[in-house]
């Protein structure tokens, strides 16, 4: 089942995809290599690179957090995990919104959790997500955004598997295309995708994960 409660986010930031591919300073394949370190440069370095500074705006996450609570009937002392939480900010504002959640996040990245929000750092681990800690079923809901299209495709059925296992409900969000103008901006704009996008039309079903957003990329106004 498809639910859109992110778009909006995505959408607030203009992208030209063909400079990132043909930067001379860092052209992609530089970019990537040095974004896949998962570092500075990923987090914190050139825009040129990845995000260009990953910094925390209060709020940011407020309405999907108002989405996803009234959706899946969140109690008040409700579990939560994000995979892939990065810095934490989608937690922080989640706790912002109820202090009372029990909130969980786990990255790969030990710069990430290192240089995560403070408020919420304790809750974070260094982790994979094909290797969860936590007993089954015991989330509320786990949540992942724009973060599994990272994986090999050895670890993705893993990792959903593991996601499924710990959590009640699940919300996983993946970049996709529908069109070739949209497959190529997305081949153009990601840096770290370890396996192939998903054709929004042809989604494989996985057992358990119900909530899925096809989040598409939008058309590149100098493609096409």
């Amino acid at each position: 089942m498809e639910i859109d409660f992110i778009s909006s986010l995505h959408k607030a930031t203009k992208r030209d995809y063909l400079a990132r591919v043909n930067d001379k300073k860092y052209p992609k394949y530089k970019a990537a290599k040095l974004a896949k370190k998962w570092g500075f440069h990923y987090w914190d370095g050139s825009r040129k690179i990845n995000y260009g500074g990953y910094k925390y705006i209060q709020g940011r996450w407020t309405q999907v957090i108002k989405k996803l609570s009234k959706f899946y009937k969140l109690k008040k002392d409700a579990k939560i995990l994000d995979v892939g939480c990065g810095k934490g900010f989608f937690l922080k504002d989640l706790k912002d919104y109820n202090s009372s959640y029990e909130v969980h996040g786990v990255d790969i990245s030990e710069y990430a959790i290192k240089n995560s929000h403070p408020d919420v750092k304790s809750s974070l681990k260094i982790s994979n997500a094909n290797k969860l800690k936590w007993k089954d079923n015991y989330f509320d809901l786990a949540v992942s955004f724009n973060t599994l299209h990272n994986l090999h495709n050895y670890d993705l059925y893993k990792s959903l598997t593991e996601i499924e296992r710990v959590a009640k409900n699940k919300y996983i969000c993946i970049e996709s295309y529908k069109n070739e103008i949209q497959k190529m901006n997305f081949s153009a704009f990601t840096k770290t995708s370890s396996n192939v996008s998903v054709n929004a039309g042809r989604l494989p079903p996985v057992p358990g994960v119900r909530e899925i957003t096809l989040n598409d990329i939008e058309v590149g106004d100098k493609i096409g």
